[in-house]
């Protein structure tokens, strides 16, 4: 018999004098045999969601049944009457309990995949910079090539139904049913416990799994660093698409019974996945200030940041206040550990020391590791000069230039202010490093190089927007002031060979002799230069050819004019070739072998 013909067979039962009980009871039997053929659990292969409904029609005929019973006078049929509202108690109960299953195999079979939802996801590259593994200024880092985070489009949600739509009427009635029988805190339960178990399964697909505090501390930083890009990525996701769902599906099953419910499910089921992802960034954030973290700190603030707007509309304030209270506690704390880093890496700056030189005087690994450093740091601008801007007490003293930009762009103002201080560090450590150097001028070449690549990764790259083009002017006065102090130390001497010097008081035979002095001294200066400053090098193409050709105009027309002059004088000369050693174009040849960093001698 199906269930529609039994219920309105039950429906017309009458009221007689003695057929009273006996109908309601010949009713409930014959309900609980229908009950038992619609043992879902003993047929799932088959199971329907619609078949949810003909249960429900059993039910809603137990509960009026039940009514009738309690409204007929029992008279002479006390006990009979008694024992047919026990056994009804009990037909409902045992109902009530199955109905429960039902509702979590609903639940729990009739899961939706997310796969589609999660694809504009899936592209997304976190670690918008690259990783400065390294803490130590020595070992050279990459030339910093960057790539801005893609945020998927700002605060939209991507919430999707995390149930069959087959199945979402079916969940919603029974719902409604359990709480109109007064089983409303049974029906929440089972709900809690049913998507608390689909919440960490949604955890294990994005491969987030709990870590303790001390696993995370003493974790490699080349692997917490790859952890803390998936957990950015899963954060996203988890927010607009996992909880974002999980918030559609309490409102859809419990939102039109009761508001509070709806928000209560929502908060215990997402209560324990939520903490758990953020004690991962809690546990990074009080971790030491490291400056190799400085990039991760902030992809993790930016993260949270942006999502907070999102989190305080799925959990709102009232309900229980625990998570966003968490969330923002834990946000400020990533806050101030990103300061701290960024402090931390200005004094590391100020406080490198090496007892060596570099080789060849060319760009220091501390150059190279801080401008690539910084110049990554640009793309953090905005959130840098938020979280510096209320510890920056020079912003009262900027300039009037600089108070226009900060008017209408405070937070470039606040980060170039810092980024010029580490420049400033970083020349003052340059300038120790130069005195290291037992011949000056090759310290010389150490600053020329070392500020020149500070200049040009400035020049070159989103850094010019910050250090502004007052502070290229500056700094080209001052590689081409090293320049010069290089060519005036190491080829005066050389050109002073070159003068007429004591030639013009002198006679004939004192003046053949001197010339022969002069010659030979600039031969034996020259080749020692020669000999020193192959060894030296100058990395930059550019560069070297514009120190060359500066040293080969001086040197080669001051060698012209004394040869033009005085060669004559050494006709005749024995051994001639001594003292006339090198033509104006060998000279302007072997220039060109200065600064390559392979050592020479002619």
């Amino acid at each position: 018999m199906m269930a529609a013909e039994l219920i309105k067979q039950c429906s017309n039962i009458t009221l007689g004098e003695e057929q009273e009980i006996c109908d309601i009871e010949h009713a409930l039997k014959a309900l609980r045999r229908k009950i038992l053929t619609l043992d879902f659990e003993n047929s799932k292969h088959v199971h329907d969601p619609q078949n949810s409904f003909d249960y429900l029609e059993v039910l809603y005929k137990i509960r009026e049944l039940s009514e009738m019973l309690g409204s007929l006078d029992p008279s002479g049929k006390a006990k009979e009457h008694n024992e047919l509202m026990l056994y009804a108690a009990d037909l409902f109960d045992m109902t009530m309990a199955r109905l429960e299953e039902e509702f979590v195999y609903l639940l729990t079979h009739y899961k939706q995949p997310l796969e589609q939802e999660l694809l504009p996801f899936c592209s997304i590259e976190d670690g918008s910079v690259d990783d400065f593994s390294s803490s130590s200024f020595n070992e050279e880092q990459s030339e910093g090539n960057t790539t801005q985070t893609d945020t998927t489009g700002g605060s939209e949600y991507f919430a999707t139904d995390l149930i069959q739509p087959g199945a979402l009427s079916a969940l919603k009635s029974i719902a409604s049913f359990m709480f109109l029988s007064e089983y409303d805190k049974e029906c929440t339960q089972a709900f809690i416990n049913a998507r608390q178990g689909a919440m960490y399964e949604y955890l294990g697909s994005l491969r987030i799994y709990k870590l303790s505090v001390e696993e995370l501390l003493s974790t490699n930083w080349t692997k917490l660093s790859s952890l803390i890009k998936r957990w950015n990525r899963a954060m996203k996701v988890f927010v607009r698409v996992y909880l974002a769902s999980e918030r559609r599906l309490s409102n859809h099953v419990f939102g039109t019974l009761s508001e509070s419910t709806a928000d209560l499910c929502f908060y215990e089921i997402s209560f324990s996945p939520v903490m758990q992802l953020l004690a991962f960034y809690e546990s990074v954030a009080i971790g030491p200030p490291k400056s190799e973290k400085l990039f991760r700190m902030l992809d993790m603030y930016e993260v949270l940041d942006e999502l907070l707007p999102e989190v305080e509309l799925l959990f709102r304030e009232g309900c229980d206040d625990m998570i966003l209270t968490e969330y923002r506690e834990v946000l400020l704390q990533l806050g101030e550990s990103a300061r701290k880093t960024f402090k931390e890496f200005k004094y590391a700056i100020q406080s490198y020391t090496s007892s060596n030189t570099v080789a060849c005087g060319e760009v220091h690994p501390l150059t190279k590791y801080v401008m690539n450093y910084i110049k990554a740091l640009t793309i953090y601008s905005k959130t840098i000069g938020y979280l510096l801007k209320d510890t920056d007490r020079r912003c009262q003293h900027l300039s009037v230039d600089i108070q226009s930009v900060a008017n209408s762009c405070s937070h470039f103002t606040v980060t170039a202010l810092h980024l010029q201080s580490i420049t400033a560090v970083l020349e003052e450590n340059l300038e120790s490093g130069s005195r290291l150097y037992r011949d000056d001028q090759l310290g010389n070449i150490f600053m020329m190089n070392n500020i020149y690549y500070m200049v040009q990764k400035v020049k070159n790259s989103e850094l010019k927007s910050f250090l502004g083009d007052d502070w290229i002017r500056v700094h080209n006065r001052k590689f081409q002031q090293q320049a010069t102090r290089y060519e005036r130390a190491s080829w005066s001497k050389v050109l002073s060979y070159l003068s007429d010097d004591g030639l013009c008081a002198a006679g004939d035979g004192a003046s053949h002799k001197i010339i022969k002095e002069k010659f030979k001294n600039f031969n034996l200066s020259f080749e020692e230069v020669y000999r020193i400053q192959t060894a030296w090098s100058v990395p930059d193409d550019q560069l070297r050819d514009d120190v060359r050709i500066s040293i080969s105009l001086k040197v080669i027309q001051a060698y012209r004019t004394f040869m033009g002059r005085y060669r004559c004088r050494l006709d005749g000369t024995r051994h001639r070739e001594r003292y006339i050693k090198y033509r104006p174009e060998d000279l302007e040849r072997l220039l060109l072998d200065l600064f390559e960093g392979t050592q020479k001698s002619l």
